[in-house]
């Protein structure tokens, strides 16, 4: 079963920190990403930029829009993300529990799959 850890945290909290508290916090997320890889469970993940660098586009009476961010005013941001395969939901709360996360919370999701109709599949 495939899940999304969805990475919330206060936007631009680890570039408020020294130059020093960066590198250990770079260390403890490369450690964790290969403690995903050695268990066989990650399938990709990434950091991603900040609110003020996304576009959000809509579709509203025929037409297409798009808005630069940031978009809401929030305590957090999506900041990131791991796609996993795990054999369960356990598996997945036990990768959500070991993220070196300081400030903030993981979401964890199933991703739903479809079959070549368009059809979920389980």
């Amino acid at each position: 079963m495939h899940y999304m850890l969805l990475i919330y945290g206060p936007e631009g909290g680890a570039m408020d920190t020294s130059p020093e508290e960066q590198a250990k916090s770079m260390q403890e997320w490369g450690d964790y990403t290969a403690w995903l890889k050695d268990k066989g469970w990650l399938i990709a993940g990434d950091a991603l930029h900040p609110t003020s660098e996304a576009t959000t586009v809509r579709h509203a009476d025929g037409s297409t829009m798009t808005t630069d961010g940031p978009f809401a005013e929030t305590k957090e941001q999506l900041g990131g993300y791991y796609l996993l395969d795990c054999a369960n939901l356990d598996e997945a709360i036990e990768a959500g529990s070991r993220t070196p996360i300081r400030a903030g919370s993981i979401e964890i999701r199933p991703v739903m799959h479809f079959d070549d109709e368009g059809r979920p599949t389980s």
